[in-house]
């Protein structure tokens, strides 16, 4: 699941995986005794959170997938430059073979692919990597002493998976939908059609391990990754990890057009000179986990790293101009800048459960508090929301289609995100609420100086439409872990998270308001609507086409209406890296897998 706290995304490692990350050798290169000193190309990424764990079956946050991605391999990754994303094969030898009736996919592995070199394996020489292996690492997903958290793209899905759990998970016996037909061929048998199937092979949960590392280091596999990726690695620590070069990842020349290199948009970036070179071009990654805005912004200043993620307290630094974000010209001699649309948005869902506020059994009732619902999102303030707190250059958009993917509607309807006071209190007085009897509204949130900061605006929000300020009450927890809890026990009546996208398709936020993935589901709204849920199973085995775009919208517009969430704003980030790179950052669906295709060479970087 990618449903994230809105700002700060950190995942630090609990005491005990800790001991283990400090136990894992931090090798460098050797250096020769004679001779001059080996040059290596070295890429210095600044990532604001970190893993606590590297093994994919835990890779459920940005900062885990970043790093799995390069020391395993998925099937499919997206083509490092085209825009829209588009699925390009990795591991698979190309695009899935996939039946009429889209229940069965056949998918062939490329010949010659070798896990590294470990002692797991015998004589410590990696071996080949088989189609077995992809059906082990999609099982232990399944497998509760595993304790997994990407079952959720597949439950429900492939033939017999659900029940090889519930019997036991003994990897021995064979899932009639998940099959290795021999050495290189992968069969997957659908209990009903799934168009996104092959977007989830690209994410770092379908990364592909052995098992013979599995078992050979149990829990210390989530700091001693053992995969076939671009990378393997040195060092992990909470401070930060340290990747080498994969001198056995396959050698396959970088092509301009393969990638989806767009010259009038991506010119300039250094690109072309990328290609026909093999790939992955540094040495190796430096990736340092560096929390606070502010020594992360120092540390890139004064050229410690070579990316990062622009904090919003340095926007005013950095940004000539808003529309569009240009960088100010004395760091333009310096960096280069993306302006990146998250690929998700933020949002505010109300307790669908909640009777005060959601769902009544009285019939009068219900209409009320959706009326009252429709209220306190006509009063709130989008435009403040925006300048305060995201610098006024996020997107702001209604419903739950984000403004990233294809079936977004530019031309839709804005009036549900405009403030209109007057009539917000006129649906008030109409359904006879006033200060006396208006429901103590729980705004919950993690505890941090921001997130009070958001409560403290919504509350001045809803006083301009006569709610008492001692009816809106926070509702503070010590963790987003303690606050994740209390929302998927459904006992926050007012909740806002960030949803990132697992693959550039609106299914992926329809099914947050999905009736049966209420909480301790996706749906932390508890939103059930049948016709909604019809809707849903039925553009669920849709491939992309105009009629199934024609009732996500429609989807949309029921969730707008029901005034079920007050929604939304996709953030757009600033990215930033030294001018001597050629590359171009992501944090979107390319995400990690951008990193093999970094090059530093120009800026050179010397082994210590």
């Amino acid at each position: 699941m990618s449903r994230l706290w809105t700002h700060t995304r950190i995942a630090w490692p609990p005491v005990a995986l800790l001991a283990l990350v400090m136990a894992v050798a931090g090798c460098k290169p050797e250096r020769s005794s004679e001779g001059p000193e080996p040059a290596y190309r070295v890429y210095r990424h600044a990532m604001d959170g970190a893993p606590s764990s590297l093994d994919p079956t835990h890779a459920s946050n940005l900062y885990a997938n970043f790093l799995a991605v390069n020391l395993f391999d998925t099937l499919y990754r997206y083509k490092y430059l085209a825009r829209p994303y588009r699925l390009e094969a990795n591991l698979a030898d190309g695009l899935p073979q996939v039946s009429a009736d889209g229940l069965i996919y056949t998918i062939r592995t490329k010949p010659g692919v070798h896990f590294i070199d470990d002692p797991a394996f015998p004589e410590g020489k990696g071996r080949a990597v088989r189609a077995e292996d992809f059906v082990f690492s999609i099982k232990r997903h399944f497998d509760p002493a595993t304790r997994a958290q990407g079952a959720w793209l597949w439950q429900g899905r492939i033939v017999g998976l659900d029940e090889w759990k519930e019997n036991g998970a003994d990897y021995d016996e064979e899932v009639p939908g998940l099959r290795a037909v021999d050495d290189r061929t992968i069969q997957i048998q659908l209990i009903s059609p799934f168009p996104q199937l092959t977007h989830t092979l690209a994410q770092g949960f379908a990364a592909v391990v052995p098992r013979e590392a599995v078992q050979s280091y149990g829990q210390e596999f989530a700091v001693h990754p053992v995969g076939s990726g671009p990378y393997r690695l040195l060092s992990f620590n909470s401070a930060g990890a340290v990747l080498e070069r994969n001198p056995r990842f396959r050698q396959e020349p970088f092509s301009l057009e393969a990638e989806g290199f767009d010259p009038d948009s991506q010119g300039g970036l250094g690109l072309e000179e990328l290609a026909d070179r093999v790939p992955p071009f540094a040495d190796r990654i430096e990736v340092e986990f560096i929390a606070e805005d502010a020594a992360r912004w120092n540390a890139f200043i004064a050229g410690e790293v070579d990316f990062i993620k622009v904090p919003v307290s340095q926007f005013d630094r950095v940004l000539a101009s808003r529309d569009p974000p240009t960088l100010s010209p004395d760091l333009a001699e310096r960096f280069r800048l993306n302006a990146n649309l998250e690929s998700g948005f933020v949002h505010t869902d109300f307790n669908m459960d909640d009777r005060q506020i959601g769902y009544h059994p009285d019939p009068d009732q219900q209409i009320r508090n959706r009326a009252l619902r429709c209220a306190i999102i006509k009063a709130f303030d989008w435009p403040r929301r925006n300048e305060v707190f995201y610098y006024g250059i996020g997107e702001v958009f209604p419903g739950i289609i984000p403004p990233m993917t294809l079936e977004f509607d530019a031309d839709q309807d804005r009036a549900p995100v405009l403030r209109d006071l007057e009539g917000a209190r006129d649906l008030m007085s109409s359904h006879g609420w006033h200060a006396g009897n208006l429901p103590v509204l729980e705004y919950g949130f993690p505890s941090s100086v921001t997130e009070r900061q958001m409560f403290e605006q919504f509350r001045s929000f809803m006083a301009d439409i006569g709610y008492p300020q001692e009816k809106i009450r926070p509702l503070t927890y010590a963790t987003y872990g303690d606050y994740a809890r209390a929302y998927l026990n459904r006992e926050v009546m007012l909740t806002t998270t960030g949803w990132t996208m697992d693959y550039p398709d609106a299914e992926n936020t329809m099914q947050l308001f999905f009736g049966p993935n209420a909480a301790p589901g996706t749906n932390t709204a508890n939103y059930n609507n049948e016709e909604f849920n019809r809707l849903y199973r039925a553009s669920a085995t849709m491939q992309a086409s105009p009629m199934r775009t024609a009732m996500y919208r429609n989807m949309n517009r029921m969730v707008v209406d029901d005034c079920v969430t007050i929604s939304g704003i996709s953030r757009t980030l600033i990215l930033l890296w030294r001018r001597e790179l050629a590359m171009l950052p992501d944090r979107s669906f390319v995400g990690g897998f951008f990193l093999r295709f970094a090059d530093p060479e120009s800026a050179g970087g010397e082994a210590e």
